[in-house]
């Protein structure tokens, strides 16, 4: 491997943004593996010599992402996820509420499908193994829920905001916090079955359909 002598030492600590800063910005830093540069473990091509060099932010020991969202004249919501964050999705939660969604919370030490933590770590683990293959379907997931999560925020802000009773706004928040755990299984389940498909093709035992 060559010497990596090129780097500053001079490094800025802060930086003004030129926007606001969005939480789909917070997820892209916090997931960064240096793609697009010499560095990214998942390149296969050009000068391979400075490949996974350097420790990228996202790696398979991120476990849980959280960022609140503290929105001026609005519900506070925070978003998160579990797993690597090079291949997760946020997901957003009203947080004044009692309990949260099922698939959410009933994690146990076995591995089951039947709960985002260990579907996303399933997911995380499958499509590292074939991460060229699988790219599209990890962009396709985390553009969908994020889609769709923006949405159910839009339509419950407005009716949270339009409530006065304080238990009916609970409810709401109950209410839209279901429908995008409801959305998020959907579309991780139709991830997992995707990335689990480009994973069997690239099984050292694999052959033709014709030898059958």
């Amino acid at each position: 491997m060559q010497t990596l002598h090129h780097f500053s030492d001079d490094i800025p600590w802060t930086m003004v943004p030129e926007r606001k800063i969005t939480v789909e910005d917070v997820k892209y830093a916090l997931s960064t593996h240096f793609q697009n540069t010499p560095y990214d473990p998942y390149i296969t091509r050009g000068d391979l010599s400075n490949k996974g060099a350097l420790r990228p932010v996202g790696i398979n020991r991120n476990d849980f992402l959280s960022v609140l969202q503290v929105r001026q004249g609005q519900e506070p919501i925070e978003w998160f996820t579990f797993g690597s964050n090079v291949f997760n999705t946020l997901v957003p939660l009203y947080i004044h509420i009692d309990t949260v969604p099922e698939y959410y919370s009933n994690t146990t030490g076995e591995v089951s499908t039947d709960n985002f933590y260990w579907a996303n770590r399933l997911i995380g683990a499958m499509a590292d193994a074939c991460d060229k293959q699988s790219a599209i379907h990890i962009e396709r997931y985390q553009r969908v829920v994020q889609s769709h999560s923006h949405h159910i925020i839009h339509t419950y802000d407005e009716l949270i905001e339009n409530e006065t009773d304080e238990a009916r706004k609970t409810e709401l928040r109950h209410e839209a916090n279901q429908k995008a755990a409801d959305m998020l299984k959907k579309e991780t389940s139709k991830t997992l079955h995707l990335v689990l498909d480009e994973l069997s093709f690239t099984m050292k035992n694999k052959f033709a359909r014709s030898d059958a």
